[in-house]
């Protein structure tokens, strides 16, 4: 069974996203260190990527500021390598756009990933219409494909996203791109959650625009787990490692 599948059986994970090589290597390693340390059950890992599209300002400029540094998919697995021999239990989903598996190849990106402590992908880029092919070779490395669905979707790629999807769906709270908010339309979120558990019999994980206990506190009453970004991210740009901990330490509260 996947060490995701696994997790979701055990709790609510909070689920983190952080990215790879920024502000630098050696920050974004503390980065996934105060993460874990404060309470994040799952850790998303951005792969840095020239263009972006489905993320928000702030993951954008982490995106640019990566890529410009030089940051490869190799300094990504040598992150995911170093965060896994340290925390063996917790799963490390890696969160690339299709791009970077293209250029290295499905085969090889797997093999890779399976190596250096990966255990599955979200890639918001490849719809689940095309991507059999990539979740056959994934799965063949024991590595999850987790797919995205919106308050758009209908039911066809409900269905279809249930299917192609490992361990858990995640749900994109907000229609548009990427970013903390202040509130969340809760009670289209319930329902639609509802829907999804309910077609699919999967897990299902919110996220887009959390950012304070109050999202995690009513997100953990109706969802399976709670996957939280650019709140994260904001901090990690400015290296600001000890604010890194105490938002996950409320968000962590929010779910207890």
């Amino acid at each position: 069974m996947h060490l995701i599948e696994e997790t979701f059986k055990k709790k609510k994970p909070l689920i983190c996203y952080f990215m790879a090589g920024y502000p630098s290597m050696e920050k974004s390693y503390e980065t996934a260190k105060a993460l874990i340390d404060s309470g994040a059950d799952i850790l998303e890992v951005g792969v840095p990527f020239s263009d972006p599209v489905a993320d928000g300002p702030t993951i954008q400029v982490a995106h640019e500021k990566a890529v410009k540094d030089g940051i490869t998919p190799v300094n990504v697995f040598e992150l995911t390598k170093k965060i896994k021999s340290e925390y063996p239990e917790i799963p490390l989903i890696l969160m690339t756009y299709y791009n970077p598996i293209f250029i290295i190849g499905e085969q090889k990106f797997c093999q890779l990933a399976k190596e250096n402590g990966a255990d599955g992908f979200i890639v918001p880029d490849l719809p689940p219409e095309e991507a059999e092919e990539f979740k056959k070779t994934a799965n063949s490395f024991g590595l999850a494909t987790v797919f995205l669905l919106a308050p758009t979707s209908h039911q066809e790629r409900i269905t279809l996203v249930g299917r192609m999807s490992d361990g858990f769906i995640y749900y994109v709270s907000l229609t548009g791109i990427t970013g903390a908010r202040e509130t969340l339309p809760w009670e289209e979120l319930e329902k639609k959650v509802s829907q999804i558990k309910q077609i699919t019999g999967k897990k299902v994980a919110v996220g887009f625009g959390v950012s304070k206990k109050e999202h995690t506190q009513k997100l953990s009453k109706i969802s399976d787990g709670v996957i939280v970004g650019s709140a994260i991210v904001k901090l990690q740009g400015k290296g600001d490692i000890e604010g890194i901990r105490k938002l996950v330490k409320q968000l962590k509260e929010g779910m207890e």
